[in-house]
Formats: structure tokens, sequence, C-alpha cells
């Protein structure tokens, strides 16, 4: 894939600031959730569900169990990492609605076919999501409706997805659904719309050009 010619950084620093910082819930409080965002539950077993489905995607694209162990070994904070993405897609999704936003499926379609031309294939580009992103393969659509919901809310507050303005969007957002996590998974910067303990990109740039992680 072509290198982006300008790198634009949408990461979410493990370094925690001087934020405000959500109560984060109590098994008491809400039995059996991972995350509570907008008044709806993300359970438990949804998380687990995620979690099996890169887990079965990396297990079916190796050939042995030591190439397994590796993929484990590389996606160590799958968990938590999933959780994150599962929470700030929520936070995106409320500050493009507040914009106006909306993704069509025809233009998810559009990305996904620029996508699988540079990556030579449907199965390629799934390969590469899986690898660098840690998407199942039956959730691409799903994180590249995310990508386009930024692309649109930045575009629509003149800015870029680097800025402090679109992570003011994001704030915002979050204190509009005052999302709440278990305790086991860390807690929530409202500031920053990112899990405390997170290291890991939510969002990745893609283009019609080419896509890059940014770190």
């Amino acid at each position: 894939m072509h290198r982006r010619r300008r790198r634009t950084a949408l990461l979410l620093s493990a370094a925690i600031a001087a934020a405000p910082l959500l109560t984060a819930c109590g098994s008491d409080a809400h039995p059996g959730a991972a995350a509570v965002v907008g008044g709806q539950r993300i359970t438990v077993a949804q998380l687990e569900t995620r979690v099996s489905e890169v887990r079965d995607a990396q297990r079916a694209a190796v050939a042995d169990d030591a190439q397994y162990a590796q993929a484990i070994a590389k996606t160590g904070t799958l968990t938590r990492d999933t959780l994150h993405g599962m929470v700030l897609d929520r936070v995106l999704h409320r500050a493009a609605e507040d914009a106006g936003i909306t993704v069509t499926r025809k233009e998810i379609q559009t990305m996904r076919a620029g996508l699988e031309q540079q990556a030579g294939g449907a199965k390629g580009l799934e390969t590469a999501w899986l690898q660098q992103y840690g998407i199942a393969p039956e959730r691409l659509d799903d994180n590249l409706r995310l990508q386009l919901e930024a692309q649109k809310l930045a575009t629509a507050l003149g800015t870029d997805t680097s800025q402090p303005a679109f992570w003011a969007a994001l704030s915002k957002a979050s204190k509009e659904l005052d999302v709440d996590l278990n305790p086991r998974y860390g807690t929530w910067d409202v500031e920053k719309s990112s899990r405390v303990d997170a290291k890991t990109p939510w969002v990745r740039e893609v283009t019609a050009s080419g896509t890059r992680q940014t770190a």
C-alpha cells in the first residue's frame, strides 16, 4: 500500500493528563457489563464474542500452533483494546450524529473496493486488517464506517483528526453518553475520550490512495 504523504495522528496516548475521570462502574450497579454507554450495556459476553471472532480468525490464518501462539503474544491486550474500540465506536457515532453526519452503505463499499484493490483482493485486505489492527473479517465494514465517520466529522469541523477541535467533539459526546467502564477494564478519561491504559489506535486513517497506522 502507498504511504500517506501527510501523517495524520489519531492515537490514544497511554499518558494520563490531569483530566476528570468518570466513576468506573461496579459489578453491583451493572452486573455482567463491561461498560455502559448512553445507558446501554456492552456486556462481558458481547465483549468475549468480539475477542473470540479475532482469535478464531487468527487461528484460521496460520498454519500451526507456533504461529498462532505468536499471533496471541502480539495481541496480549486484545480484550481491553477491543472494549476500547467498542466504546469509542459509540462515542464517535454520537459525535457524528450531533454534527448531522451519516455514512451510506455505498460509501463503505466504495472505500472497501479501493482498499481491496491495493491489498490484492478481499482476502488480502481482511488479512491486513486482522494482523495490523485486530479487526475480524466480519467486522471490517463496521470499521470502515468508523473511518468514514471520523473523516467526515473532521471535515465538518474544518479540521483534521489530530486537532483539538476534533477531540473536543468526542469529549462532548463522551459526556453526553456518560461512559462508564467496569473497573477490571480500566477507567474512562472524558477529556481524551480514551480508556486510561489504552495503548493502541482505535481509528486508522484510510483513504482511497493508501492506508497507514501512525505512531
